[in-house]
């Protein structure tokens, strides 16, 4: 198993110069791949293009570019630019995003997502592999009919013809679509305990497409603090747990929700999203269970963080990515450090 580093977002509590110096940091202890993420505020191209520059062995990943934000095309020359500026280091995480999101934010009708993510990745494939680009679909005409385009190619050769494509899912169906088209799975509030049934979704599309498992990265974003408290390590958790299972798109169609409730936790589910949706964050957060927390977290000592990657990793993970619950960059760098030393003493590193 392999570490990574998930940066999410910029927010107000953060800063560019912040994120680079754990990217720096994670890139000095080996880790694999770092990721940034986008939703309506910062966008990952960006970030990582900036980070690229600025690093030497760790690969720089997108986790999420968000379908609705651009053409394939586009995401096939922002991808091809990415792998040619960091020297062939760039991994391709794309995502629908939710309903809110894509329809508020981007003006694009989320209905059929798993329909558009296909085609979208046939095309974004395409594209990188430097073949003519066209495609005859339910979403994607290239180039248009009775007009003057023509099918194109891209105009540079990338350092690979073939650029790591990650599906950010969350559902059966697309953790089934997942395993079939991509070359890994972008998995948020994964829990070992619960981990065999998502599998045997990605192992369905594998098969669909004639491969086993082996060589599929599953990479899931895991919060991590370290400490010798768990309530008090749980407690800086409990607002992003909240936040996903209450507030994350609408109370009929939530992914998280829906996720937490597959895993058992459907009474508790219920009653964060009433109290989020009713605007008591504060309640909402302190309804989430410890032991949902607990499950999808690395809580506690350097022991405690190597015991539970172990499970981790015997519960297929390829890659663990963590996600940093810190006041700051000092105390950031030193969280990637007892991570790594924890890999190391789990003895369950590549």
């Amino acid at each position: 198993m392999r570490l990574g580093l998930n940066l999410g977002y910029q927010t107000a509590w953060s800063t560019p110069a912040h994120h680079l110096a754990l990217a720096q940091e994670a890139d000095r202890l080996g880790y694999s791949v770092v990721w940034a993420a986008e939703a309506y505020g910062s966008d990952s191209p960006s970030m990582l293009a900036w980070m690229a520059g600025q690093t030497e062995r760790i690969d720089i990943g997108s986790a999420v570019m968000q379908i609705p934000a651009r053409t394939p095309a586009m995401t096939a020359m922002t991808a091809a630019t990415m792998d040619a500026l960091s020297g062939g280091r760039f991994r391709l995480g794309l995502g629908v995003s939710g309903p809110q999101v894509s329809e508020g934010w981007h003006g694009v009708r989320f209905g059929k997502p798993l329909a558009r993510t296909r085609e979208y990745v046939d095309i974004v494939k395409l594209a990188v592999a430097r073949k003519e680009v066209a495609y005859d679909g339910e979403f994607y005409t290239l180039p248009l009919p009775d007009g003057p385009g023509k099918a194109l190619r891209l105009g540079f050769h990338p350092p690979r013809e073939r650029i790591p494509i990650y599906l950010a899912a969350v559902g059966p169906k697309n953790l089934e679509l997942a395993g079939e088209i991509a070359d890994g799975w972008l998995a948020v509030f994964y829990a070992p305990e619960f981990a065999e049934e998502q599998l045997a979704a990605v192992r369905a599309g594998r098969a669909k497409a004639g491969k086993e498992l082996a060589g599929f990265d599953v990479v899931p974003s895991v919060p991590v603090v370290v400490g010798d408290d768990l309530d008090a390590c749980a407690q800086l958790v409990r607002w992003y747990a909240a936040l996903y299972v209450g507030g994350m798109g609408s109370r009929q169609q939530n992914f998280y929700n829906q996720l937490a409730t597959r895993m058992g936790y459907g009474d508790d589910a219920r009653e964060v999203q009433e109290l989020y949706l009713a605007k008591r964050q504060r309640d909402a957060a302190a309804a989430v269970p410890l032991e949902f927390i607990d499950r999808t977290s690395l809580l506690g000592p350097k022991e405690r963080i190597a015991e539970r990657m172990r499970e981790y990793a015997a519960a297929g993970v390829t890659t663990l990515s963590v996600t940093l619950f810190v006041a700051d960059p000092e105390t950031g760098v030193q969280t990637l450090r007892t991570v790594a030393e924890a890999l190391e003493l789990s003895g369950v590193g590549e």
